[in-house]
């Protein structure tokens, strides 16, 4: 198997119903696993929140995530984004439409970049930044 790097989101509380979501833009598999299932917190009130959650799409995405653990610190931010990058241009935009929708905003609209190709920014509702870009020549055509 080779080396492959996957985001790992962490949240607040909210993961499965984010993990929940991420599912719904870009369909797949979601395994979530609870603190309680594997006795992973001292704490009652932590048992049903999600100790690892791991999506995987038929595109061959894999996005995890899990509730930060109320032992340990939690800092939500803008220091990573995710980005999402291929081909086609349908399924990437579907994506981007999803993403800043219901709750979440867009920051760069998708289109025609400098580079060729074409781009967007969101941030969904979890606060999660995005970047989207269809590659090279469907971008260099200025397609909307």
């Amino acid at each position: 198997m080779p080396t492959i790097l996957n985001p790992y989101i962490s949240f607040r509380d909210n993961a499965r119903d984010a993990m929940n979501f991420y599912q719904s833009v870009f369909g797949g598999d979601l395994r979530v696993s609870t603190f309680g299932e594997y006795q992973a917190s001292e704490d009652p009130a932590e048992a049903d929140k999600v100790m690892h959650g791991m999506l995987t799409t038929p595109s061959g995405l894999v996005l995890m995530g899990a509730d930060t653990p109320n032992s340990m610190p939690y800092n939500p931010g803008s220091a990573i984004s995710v980005s999402v990058s291929g081909d086609d241009e349908a399924e990437l935009r579907g994506y981007y439409e999803k993403l800043s929708t219901d709750g979440g905003s867009v920051t760069v609209p998708m289109e025609a970049s400098p580079w060729g190709d074409i781009f967007g920014m969101c941030t969904d509702k979890f606060g999660i930044d995005w970047l989207v870009n269809v590659n090279g020549a469907q971008g260099a055509t200025g397609a909307p």
